[in-house]
């Protein structure tokens, strides 16, 4: 640890905090090609204990620690970071069209905070090219799939986006994360509110049905990404529309736009 803070840190923070993300993915992509690295890695970080190991959804985690979404936003390192002993990963946010995202700069560090801002944008490959990479993944690794809208999908519309995500990811995923709380895409967190926000729950919980049917499968636990910076009115919305669709559960919470203290 002493190594990384003098030395490793230093240097990785004189290079812009996306780029040095891209950087060390790239790094981490060719260091794990070279033979026996992924079992080292594996031996070093990996932690087998049965008290670790939690249910949760009707799914089976080796440990309750995972690597939230916005960190693989593409699916390029989930097999990598599982090595590094995460009981799972998710991936994403993921939209129907690939997409630039927001314009750069758009993270910064805040060092005295030990604290980052960022303003993505739901940059990411297209739900296609993610379920693409995800087909080669071992039936045994957790993943979790976070779906959002394209920018420039209005939101009358945003129900269809996604409908094509959790189609394309179904196979892929083990979960699904419904992002609608996300601050860097404009209006999106309209659509938390209670009308648009049900709707879209239970087309995706119809789909659900139909696609669990369709592969001979189980259906997949629906997650819901709240803001962090709802009122308690919005709350107890947000807690109708839960129990009303039925979903499994909340992801509480994603980026606040607030920078108060």
């Amino acid at each position: 640890m002493n190594i990384y803070k003098s030395i490793i840190r230093p240097i990785l923070f004189k290079v812009n905090p996306e780029t040095i993300h891209h950087i060390v993915f790239a790094l981490l992509k060719l260091v794990f090609r070279i033979p026996g690295v992924s079992y080292i890695v594996r031996a070093h970080f990996v932690v087998k204990d049965k008290r670790l190991e939690r249910t949760v959804f009707g799914i089976r985690f080796s440990n309750p620690i995972g690597l939230a979404a916005g960190m693989d936003k593409n699916a390029l390192l989930y097999n990598e970071f599982i090595s590094m002993g995460f009981g799972f990963v998710e991936i994403g946010t993921v939209t129907p069209l690939p997409q630039p995202g927001n314009e750069k700069p758009r993270m910064f560090r805040l060092p005295h905070d030990s604290a980052i801002i960022n303003r993505m944008g739901f940059n990411n490959d297209g739900v296609f090219e993610v379920a693409k990479r995800l087909r080669k993944k071992n039936p045994s690794l957790i993943i979790g799939g976070n779906i959002g809208k394209n920018k420039k999908t209005e939101n009358s519309k945003a129900i269809h986006d996604y409908e094509v995500c959790f189609k394309g990811l179904f196979s892929s995923v083990d979960y699904f994360a419904v992002n609608v709380s996300s601050p860097n895409t404009p209006g999106l967190r309209s659509l938390q509110e209670k009308g648009p926000l049900l709707e879209i729950l239970m087309r995706l919980q119809n789909l659900n049905t139909f696609l669990a049917i369709q592969f001979n499968c189980k259906r997949k636990p629906i997650l819901l990404k709240i803001a962090p910076d709802l009122t308690n009115e919005q709350l107890d919305e947000i807690i109708e529309v839960v129990l009303e669709s039925k979903i499994d559960g909340i992801i509480a919470t994603n980026t606040t736009v607030f920078r108060e203290n």
